[in-house]
Formats: C-alpha cells, structure tokens, sequence
C-alpha cells in the first residue's frame, strides 16, 4: 500500500491555531486540517512544510519544532503525518491554495470535521489548554 509522508503546521497565536478547509476535488475535500502537504523527493519534512505553508497560505515561518508523529491507515493509502508547532515569521495567511482558513481556540477544535487522522492532535491539543500549557 502507497506510503505518504506530510508535514503539518500546528500555527498558533494568541491562543488559536489556524486551520484550513480542504479543497473541492482533493482527498478528503471539505474537511479541516492543520495546513501543510506531502513531502517532495529530496525534501526534509521542514523543507516541505515551509514550501506548503508558502505555496498554501503565502506565509514564511521560522524553524519547525517537531511535535508529533501519527500513521494512519486509510482504505487507499498509510499516512503518515508529521506535525510541527511553528510561528510566522513574515505575511498573513490568506487561502491560497484552500477553500477557506480559521483561526481556532482548542475547545472548538471538536467544533469542525477533520479527518481521522488528526484526531489524536486535537485531543493533545485540547489537553494541554485545559492544563493550561503555554501556547504561543
């Protein structure tokens, strides 16, 4: 079965991450997701990631820290996803490359359909909020 490697952005600011809505036509469309994509032959994962969130949302962020691997195993394909808690460095996100983006408090995460995958993140993410983590 086809492997797929994906960085993904855990944005946050002022308490808030921002998501994004997966485009009409593209696996799983019309869900939410942390916004990132697949990585490219010769790319690192925080290669990817900066080039996704470029191509994507038309930000630039500093240096990735790498916060959580999860595999998932859909009909058609393994993922595996890598999410990394990130910061803009320069630009405003904009949906560029998705229908649309939000900017999200933890609790309402539950608020949105994200696909499986995700699921462990938003339970992880809500946890630390309700333990009252610092979050950027």
């Amino acid at each position: 079965m086809k492997m797929l490697e994906v960085a993904a952005g855990l944005i946050c600011r002022d308490g808030r991450y921002l998501i994004a809505r997966r485009k009409a036509g593209a696996h799983l469309a019309g869900l939410w997701e942390f916004p990132g994509g697949k990585r490219q032959p010769g790319e690192s994962l925080m290669e990817c990631l900066q080039r996704e969130l470029q191509e994507e949302l038309g930000i630039r962020i500093d240096a990735p820290i790498p916060y959580r691997i999860v595999r998932h195993h859909y009909p058609e394909r393994v993922v595996e996803l890598h999410f990394f808690r990130c910061t803009i460095k320069e630009g405003e996100p904009a949906a560029i490359e998705c229908e649309e983006i939000r900017w999200v408090r933890p609790v309402d995460l539950s608020d949105f359909e994200f696909p499986p995958a995700d699921q462990a993140i938003i339970e992880s993410l809500q946890r630390e909020a309700e333990e009252g983590w610092n979050v950027r």
